[in-house]
């Protein structure tokens, strides 16, 4: 069988990652129908969060949400700050539901966030009866890396997200050390919008030269 020729375009944006802490312990302790029930509430959360911040949802997997801001056209502001934004809704509309989910279920749950910016391809791919579109690159990678490395209630982020920010957000953020991905020769330099025990109270906040 001949191979399918894989053609992709090359294109700026920023690539969000969202899941959700606790999923495994729901799906042990519940019956499937109830965990669908709770993801489907979770992806409405996420989803409209996405939607507000100028983005468009692109992938649901399981637990995680992969979503991407710029793709169609330039979000105003910046594409890694609306990124950024959405982050920040996803994290204050989920804590209710994850406390109402806590008393009913008895299950702590929270959501980690990942922002990166840079070069995707967009690029159809698979057998040619499962061919489908996707989105591929680093900037995909590091996003990816970025949401399972930070703490639940968190928005962790790169440098070239970082940038994008408005002062008043700068005064928000805080500095951490780099960040190695395994195979990966260059270190990320990452910023996060923390969780509370993230902060240090005798400096809470970095400025970004």
């Amino acid at each position: 069988m001949d191979p399918v020729r894989t053609q992709s375009r090359l294109s700026r944006c920023a690539i969000l990652f969202v899941d959700l802490r606790g999923y495994t312990t729901l799906c042990e302790d519940l019956a499937p129908s109830a965990v669908a029930s709770l993801l489907d509430e979770f992806y409405g959360v996420i989803s409209e969060a996405v939607a507000s911040s100028g983005g468009q949802v692109h992938n649901l997997s399981g637990d995680a949400v992969m979503a991407v801001f710029g793709l169609a056209e330039p979000t105003p502001g910046g594409d890694g700050r609306a990124a950024v934004e959405s982050g920040r809704k996803m994290i204050g509309a989920f804590q209710p539901m994850g406390n109402r989910w806590e008393s009913a279920h008895g299950v702590p749950t929270g959501i980690g966030v990942g922002v990166h910016l840079g070069v995707v391809a967009e690029s159809e791919l698979g057998p040619p009866a499962l061919r489908r579109y996707t989105l591929v690159g680093d900037t995909v990678n590091v996003a990816a890396r970025l949401c399972h490395r930070a703490r639940a209630g968190e928005v962790l982020f790169s440098s070239e997200v970082a940038t994008q920010l408005g002062d008043a957000e700068r005064q928000e953020i805080i500095a951490l050390p780099n960040f190695s991905l395994r195979g990966r020769a260059a270190p990320v330099r990452i910023y996060c919008v923390p969780a509370p025990e993230r902060m240090d109270p005798m400096n809470p906040s970095v400025t970004l030269g």
